[in-house]
């Protein structure tokens, strides 16, 4: 079976930076936002009656924004982040056809030469493995000559999506791109206070703490994963990373999964597991889950009595209940020194507060 078209590939890369993390909602909401800060012409004056009721009892304009400044302040955010987003989609698609264009070749031969064939298919043996990992969840009589061509393509898919991100990156390199688009402020309201309970890695008396709430069957979790290593790595001794778990509802196996990743770390191999998991997020049954204990060279014993008593459970329930707290809807979200950063984002996006959080005059 061919793989995938690369025209399709770029517009699913462009189309994906709009979403980026799973939601527990099925579908964004649209709403009309009150008044921002700086009022558009025709808005209501701050002492505008925009509400009465009782014996002569009013609520104004500026009462009513000053109610509902924080969720102002985070859909200004919203739309600064689609904008962006947008940008940097405009920018890819003309550099894409400018480079093809210098080759004399269409855009989708260019994208094929640089994306395509230079991704190697997967081995048989790869093939095959996953097959057998989701055999409980196939239709009952699937074979694997069948199911072949659906794992051929979902093995591709994201090395496919990775090596255009980099060739994309590369593209913007050499063009000495500069995204200029004005940033709106932030918000003080927008640092929330979060319990940096969990696994860790990095120094206790690190400066940046990131706070990170994960759902293992995520595909945008996994996503997040190259992010996080990148800013863990150049931040060297400057970061804390603290994991903690939100698995949705959807996702059937992500409760187990996430008392898996516990059951690890009494073992003192949590960020073991938590790559193996990510790894296979197509194979997270419960007999894969001690099948990937083994591996690791766990106890067995002790980890089958940990899965199986559900004893997890309450620290992952605990886990949930301080990120509803805080704002947390979908999976990845980051806090960064409290800072709410939402789905899986470019490096740029955590470097941006980073750097402002290390700046000497930032407020803790």
């Amino acid at each position: 079976m061919p793989m995938r078209p690369t025209n399709v590939i770029l517009a699913a890369l462009l189309a994906a930076s709009f979403t980026a993390g799973c939601n527990k909602e099925k579908a964004p909401v649209t709403a009309q936002a009150p008044a921002a800060a700086q009022a558009p012409a025709g808005e209501p004056t701050p002492d505008t009656v925009v509400a009465t009721f009782g014996d002569g009892q009013k609520i104004t304009y500026k009462e009513l924004n000053d109610r509902v400044q924080e969720p102002i302040a985070n859909l200004e955010k919203q739309k600064f982040q689609l904008r962006k987003r947008g940008l940097e989609g405009m920018v890819t698609e003309k550099l894409v056809d400018a480079e093809a264009k210098k080759r004399g070749i269409t855009q989708d031969q260019f994208l094929k030469a640089e994306i395509d064939d230079k991704v190697p298919a997967p081995t048989e043996e790869k093939i095959k493995e996953v097959f057998d990992g989701a055999k409980g969840q196939l239709p009952p009589g699937s074979t694997f000559e069948q199911m072949k061509p659906q794992i051929l393509d979902f093995l591709t898919q994201q090395p496919k999506q990775e090596r255009a991100q980099a060739l994309f990156a590369e593209l913007r390199k050499n063009a000495n791109v500069q995204i200029t688009l004005p940033e709106p402020p932030r918000a003080p309201a927008e640092r929330k206070t979060v319990s940096a309970v969990g696994p860790s890695k990095g120094p206790d008396n690190a400066p940046i703490t990131i706070v990170e709430f994960s759902d293992f069957q995520c595909p945008f979790c996994s996503r997040a994963i190259g992010a996080v290593d990148q800013v863990m790595k150049e931040y060297d001794g400057k970061i804390k990373l603290v994991f903690r778990q939100f698995p949705l509802d959807f996702h059937k196996e992500a409760q187990k999964a996430a008392e898996a990743s516990l059951c690890a770390n009494d073992q003192g191999k949590f960020w073991e597991m938590h790559d193996k998991l990510f790894a296979s997020q197509s194979a997270l049954q419960l007999e894969n889950l001690k099948k990937y204990a083994g591996e690791l060279k766990l106890d067995q014993a002790k980890f089958d009595k940990c899965l199986d008593s559900g004893e997890k459970a309450a620290t992952v329930k605990s886990d949930m209940a301080d990120a509803q707290k805080v704002g947390v809807s979908g999976t990845p979200a980051f806090f960064i020194n409290g800072i709410m950063l939402s789905g899986a984002q470019p490096v740029e996006e955590f470097k941006s507060i980073i750097d402002a959080e290390l700046k000497p005059t930032a407020q803790k």
